[in-house]
């Protein structure tokens, strides 16, 4: 048993099969292709496996019970392959401005998005972020979806006021944000993780537990509605939830970090000590944060190759406003992606990929 584990669902066996399975692949793959037509389909084919491989890291060390410090190079490694698979994605498919994932068609990739989002923010990472958003953005997704934006307007500059959204599930998540009275924003929270699980029936990793020690399972986790319960002020104390990570937020809410780029808390009325935006513990009935205005924007430096971590053990605030309960898409073009299914020795579904019509197997399978 794993003393420390987040959710009862993982065994010892299972993650060790994990990296053990994770091994395999790097090891595989360093020496064999995946089945492509062309050299620029089989990078992008690389970069999706190993950028998926990362994510899932994530996703199972959290689960395990590891210490969230140790999530932050994990997450820098993340956005290094994603921004590597946009890269080979754009070089392959001829599209500058691809997306590497199709948010507003697939329930998963855009449960994925924010999940990302929601690492960056809860770990203080907003250089990070803000290099992630910069491979949506320039797919059509700025200004497209209420909860897209609702997660960035508070770090980023120049984001959006919008009314509709891709997908209902997220509509008590993004009424919580909108609710007038504390009490029912803590209540939408939890209506929000109570809801998580069954509205993702359809998606790859859905049921995964289930699988025994052989299977996929890596975590289930609503990492969004811990980012909008620390961004929003609201009381979680009463959400109880196994797909919601409190400690996540504790540590989101407590951090006082010593990377550059990463931005403590702020108690109120003491003055900043940089420009940005700072975060000050919400007050007693009070569900919003003070903010201070001011941000610049640095540019990050890039990493061309992915990184395989195998062995590592404001916008100022809107007025509180009332959103629908409804979705709506506006039918702008997305630069999206086709669709590829990829089996690999831990994963057991298809992956959506974007590149074409290609069934890979990988190690055998």
């Amino acid at each position: 048993m794993i003393k420390d584990r987040r959710q009862a669902f993982l065994s010892a066996v299972r993650l060790e099969n994990f990296f053990s399975n994770y091994q395999h692949s790097v090891q595989f793959f360093a020496e064999n292709t995946f089945e492509s037509d062309s050299e620029a389909q089989e990078k992008s084919l690389r970069a999706r496996h190993f950028q998926k491989w990362i994510f899932k890291e994530i996703l199972i060390r959290y689960t395990a019970g590891h210490s969230i410090d140790l999530l932050i190079p994990l997450l820098e490694t993340l956005v290094d392959s994603y921004e590597h698979l946009q890269r080979q994605l754009a070089e392959y498919n001829q599209i500058p401005n691809i997306t590497p994932l199709a948010i507003d068609d697939w329930l998963d990739q855009y449960q994925e998005c924010v999940q990302v989002f929601s690492l960056c923010i809860l770990l203080h990472r907003t250089d990070l972020l803000q290099r992630f958003v910069a491979l949506i953005d320039p797919a059509g997704y700025a200004g497209d979806d209420t909860l897209y934006e609702d997660l960035l307007s508070k770090l980023l500059p120049d984001r959006y006021d919008v009314d509709d959204w891709y997908h209902d599930v997220y509509t008590p998540l993004i009424q919580a944000i909108y609710a007038d009275d504390p009490t029912e924003a803590s209540d939408l929270l939890q209506q929000y993780c109570d809801d998580w699980y069954p509205a993702f029936e359809q998606a790859p990793w859905h049921d995964s537990h289930l699988q025994g020690d052989e299977g996929s399972y890596c975590g289930y986790w609503a990492f969004e509605a811990a980012a909008i319960a620390f961004l929003y002020g609201i009381d979680d104390s009463g959400v109880e939830h196994r797909v919601y990570p409190k400690d996540l937020v504790a540590y989101a809410r407590n951090l006082r970090p010593s990377h550059p780029k990463r931005v403590a808390p702020v108690v109120a009325g003491q003055s900043c000590s940089k420009a940005g935006y700072w975060f000050t513990p919400a007050q007693p009935e009070s569900h919003q944060f003070d903010v201070a205005l001011g941000f610049s924007l640095q540019t990050s430096a890039r990493l061309d190759a992915v990184e395989i971590a195998v062995d590592v053990d404001l916008q100022q605030d809107r007025g509180v406003v009332s959103r629908p309960a409804s979705i709506s898409w506006n039918g702008t073009f997305k630069t999206q992606i086709d669709q590829v299914e990829l089996v690999d020795e831990d994963v057991d579904y298809p992956h959506r990929i974007g590149i074409a019509d290609v069934v890979v197997e990988a190690l055998g399978k």
